[in-house]
C-alpha cells in the first residue's frame, strides 16, 4: 500500500519511469503517462513497443515516480505486469483525458494498444532528506 506521505506523487499529472528487462538481461527504461487505480499504477502502451514485448516475455518491472520539487523524495513500485488488450481504447482514452492528449494520434494504422497494470510486490516510499 502506498503511504499517505507519498500518495500525492500518484495524483499529479506527471510522467513516471518504467523499467523492464530486455532479452539480453539489460534494463530498458522509458517514461510513461499513468493512472493509479485499485492500488496499482497502470499505463497504456503499444504491443509493438519494446516495453510490452519485454513484459510479455518477462513480467518483472519497476515503476518509479520522482518528486520534481524535492528530488530527495520518490516512490518506487517493484512488481510484475499484467498486460491486457485495450483495442477499443477505453483505458487509453482515460489516460489521454488526464494528460490532455489524444492517444490515437500517437499510433500508426494497425497498431494495437495494451493496458498494463503493475502488480505491486514491494513499495518503497523514500524521503532521503
Amino acid at each position: 500500500m502506498v503511504p499517505d506521505s507519498h500518495r500525492y506523487l500518484l495524483d499529479r499529472v506527471a510522467p513516471a519511469m518504467v523499467s523492464t528487462v530486455n532479452p539480453d538481461g539489460s534494463l530498458q527504461t522509458t517514461p510513461v503517462w499513468f493512472l493509479f487505480e485499485d492500488g496499482a499504477p497502470r499505463f497504456s502502451s503499444l504491443y509493438s513497443s519494446r516495453r510490452v514485448r519485454n513484459l510479455l516475455a518477462r513480467p518483472q518491472c519497476n515503476f518509479f515516480v520522482l518528486d520534481l520539487e524535492d528530488t530527495d523524495r520518490y516512490l518506487e513500485v517493484r512488481g510484475s505486469a499484467r498486460v491486457e488488450d485495450d483495442g477499443d481504447y477505453a483505458f487509453a482514452d482515460r489516460i489521454g483525458a488526464r494528460y490532455s492528449a489524444e492517444m490515437r494520434s500517437y499510433d500508426s494504422p494497425g497498431d494495437r494498444r495494451a493496458a498494463v497494470t503493475v502488480l505491486p510486490a514491494k513499495i518503497n516510499a523514500v524521503d532521503v532528506g
